[in-house]
This record gives structure tokens, C-alpha cells and sequence, in this order.
């Protein structure tokens, strides 16, 4: 058996464009082919080519022999007493990332990861303590959607549970850039799960090339995790901060937005309590937003998503006040910035933002370093995913 044979393709690695070249380059078949088996895989969530039942008997053997869908294998799944429902996939022998499903009203949010682990180590955020070991494929990215779209009997245009994709699990979305697009063109086929642009939302720290490349590429809407008004605090909360300051990333936030009329940009707040919550930090986050909203002659051209922080062990961090949170989002819609609180949601199963943590084997001796501080401070520990 020659390579070609011996390694099969997996057919969730590839785009629309992707599948219609395996089909007429490998396969030596129709490109509308693709189309087909494109619809039975994410359409009806069907791996197994036998059970395609309209391609003929000669093709399904030629899908046997070159190509494969192998999906993420669940590991442990859980849901929320409010109906957030958390995933644990594996990706190979010894990584896991988690995937999470938001319930709303007439809507439902799927939290997808990109990377195993994140090499960006932001403070607050329980995914930095588990190190970093490696980018997810393409396959991995949409499969972390098939299985959830199985889960909720997803019928794109007919029986939609899955409304949005958020790419704000593990890791930094444009720092696996190819595989990321790719994954997100498939998302919004109407062949894959026909969602809308604005209804792909990508979550960057501050890649600053990358959100001009991304402008190039796709149009998906762009959410940017801010946390700190100032590049003092920022560089200590976000340290990709002194690599890109604030200045030159609401520059490049501003240029994603020019491509297109009417285009907003989401800026994350993370309020942690005495840390970045305090009326000062609202009045220097809201003469940012305003200046953005005047670079763009846009009103709610930043629009502002203040996240209470979700706990996780280990962390120094504390959540504000219910108080002190409505003060500061007080404070910013009376200078006229749209802003919004988001509500905790899956906290009972650590599913929170900010808390999504997996299984990592880890390259960068951060999760060891946190361990023995964690066990330093008396805290024992720290438990796996569940």
C-alpha cells in the first residue's frame, strides 16, 4: 500500500474549496461531488461514507480508501443547571481542550478553542496556567462544532440550536491563523453550518498584524480582550501589551473597521475588584471608546462587554462588587458608550469565561511553575478538567 492510500484525508480538515480539489484531483471526480458528501457531514453529522446513501457504490469505495471524518472524541461532557453544557475533547494521547455550549434566548452560543493551552499567559485567565502545547488543526477547530451540533440535533436553516460561534476558548485565535480561517469558512458555508459573518465572532489579546491580515481574508466580527484602559495595567494584565500597545492596537481595531459600513469592534472588560474597576478605569475606557467611535464617525462603533471575572484556584485575582460593577458600567453609558454586562454563565461546571482549562502537556513549564505556587500558598493541587 502506497502513502497516499496508507494516510487517508481527513475530510474536516478541508474547506469548500479544499474538498472540491480532493475530489477532482484525488478522487479524479465531479467538484459537485464535494458539495454532497460536504452536506452529509455537517449537515446530517454523518462519518460513516456507507451511509451516504446518494453517492454511488464507486465513489463511497474511493471515500474509503483516501479519505476518513474523524472527529474529536469526547472525554467527558457536562451540563449546567442553567444549561451551559462544557465538552472535554480529546485531541491525541495526552492533550484535551474544552468546548462550551451557551444557551440563550432565542439563540445559542458555542465557545470554541483554538490552541492547546495559550502561549500568551494573561493573568487572569485560567487557560494561561496550563502552559502552551500546540496549535489545533482545522479538523480539530470544526469538530469541536460537529460535536456539538450532533449533540444539539443542529439542522442549519431548519432546526438551528447552534446561532453563533465564538472563538474565545483556549488559545489565541490568530495565532493559528490558517487553520483558524479555514475553520471559520465552514462555520459560515451554507454547506457547513450557514451561519453569518457577524455571527462568527473572533477574540483576540492584540495580534496587531494579524487583525490587518484578518481584514484581508475574512469578515467575521472582531472582538478584542482589552481588561485595562491604560498600557501600565494592560502590560501587566495582558503582557502581549508591550509588544502592541493600546495605541497601535485600537489602530489596527479602527482599520478592520473601515472595511465595511456600519462594522462595530467589541472590546472585552474583565472587572477584577481593586485591580481595574475603579472610577478612574471607567472615565480613561470611555474617552478610548469615544475616541474610536470619533475615528470612525460611528456612533457604537466600540461597543463595550463587561465580563464579572470568574474565579478559578490558584488565581489572586478577586470578582468586583455587583455594586461596583453596575457603577462602572454606569459610568461609560452615561459618556455615551454602548456598554453591556455579560451574565456568568456554567460556573458550577467551571465553564465560565476565563476558566476553560483542558488537559495540557505543556512546553512551557508554566503549568509547574503555577503548581508549586499554588501548593506554596497551601492551596494543595490542582485538580484536572472537569
Amino acid at each position: 500500500m502506497n502513502n497516499a492510500i496508507a494516510s487517508k484525508q481527513n475530510l474536516l480538515e478541508l474547506d469548500r474549496v479544499g474538498l472540491e480539489d480532493f475530489f477532482e484531483r484525488t478522487l479524479d471526480e465531479k467538484r459537485y461531488r464535494a458539495h454532497q458528501v460536504m452536506k452529509w457531514i455537517h449537515h446530517r453529522h454523518v462519518t460513516d461514507f456507507a451511509e451516504m446513501t446518494d453517492l454511488g457504490k464507486a465513489l463511497r469505495a474511493k471515500l474509503e480508501t483516501h479519505a476518513e471524518v474523524r472527529v474529536p472524541q469526547i472525554q467527558f461532557e457536562k451540563p449546567s443547571a442553567d444549561g451551559t453544557h462544557k465538552w472535554l475533547l480529546g485531541m491525541d494521547g495526552s492533550n484535551a481542550i474544552e468546548t462550551v455550549y451557551i444557551p440563550d434566548k432565542g439563540r445559542g452560543t458555542l465557545c470554541v478553542s483554538s490552541q492547546v493551552g495559550c502561549a500568551l499567559n494573561c493573568q487572569f485567565c485560567s487557560t494561561a496556567t496550563q502552559g502552551f502545547n500546540r496549535n489545533l488543526s482545522t479538523a480539530e477547530i470544526i469538530g469541536q462544532v460537529w460535536v456539538a451540533a450532533k449533540h444539539l440535533g443542529n439542522v442549519p436553516h431548519k432546526q438551528r440550536k447552534l446561532t453563533n460561534v465564538v472563538m474565545m476558548g483556549m488559545g489565541e485565535p490568530l495565532m493559528n491563523f490558517d487553520n483558524v480561517v479555514r475553520a471559520m469558512s465552514v462555520m459560515r458555508d451554507d454547506l457547513g453550518y450557514g451561519l453569518a459573518n457577524k455571527r462568527v465572532t473572533l477574540s483576540t489579546a492584540g495580534m496587531v498584524p494579524m487583525i490587518d491580515k484578518l481584514g484581508e481574508v475574512s469578515d467575521v466580527s472582531l472582538a478584542v480582550s482589552l481588561h485595562a484602559p491604560n498600557d501600565e495595567l494592560r502590560s501587566e494584565l495582558v503582557p502581549l501589551n508591550k509588544k502592541y500597545p493600546i495605541a497601535e492596537l485600537m489602530a489596527a481595531c479602527e482599520r478592520y473597521a473601515r472595511r465595511k459600513k456600519g462594522e462595530s469592534v467589541t472590546f472585552e472588560y474583565t472587572l477584577m475588584k481593586g485591580v481595574n474597576d475603579q472610577p478612574v478605569h471607567a472615565k480613561q475606557l470611555a474617552q478610548l471608546m469615544r475616541r474610536f467611535d470619533n475615528a470612525l464617525q460611528m456612533k457604537d462603533a466600540a461597543k463595550v462587554n463587561l465580563i464579572p471575572f470568574n474565579p478559578f484556584p490558584g488565581t489572586r485575582f478577586q470578582r468586583s462588587s455587583e455594586a461596583d460593577i453596575r457603577a462602572f458600567q454606569k459610568s461609560l453609558l452615561d459618556a455615551h458608550v454602548l456598554t453591556m454586562v455579560r451574565r456568568t454563565r456554567g460556573d458550577d461546571i467551571d465553564a465560565a469565561c476565563g476558566q476553560l482549562k483542558g488537559q495540557v502537556t505543556d512546553k512551557t513549564r508554566r503549568q509547574a511553575e503555577f503548581r508549586k505556587k499554588l501548593e506554596a500558598q497551601g492551596g494543595g493541587k490542582v485538580g484536572e478538567a472537569a
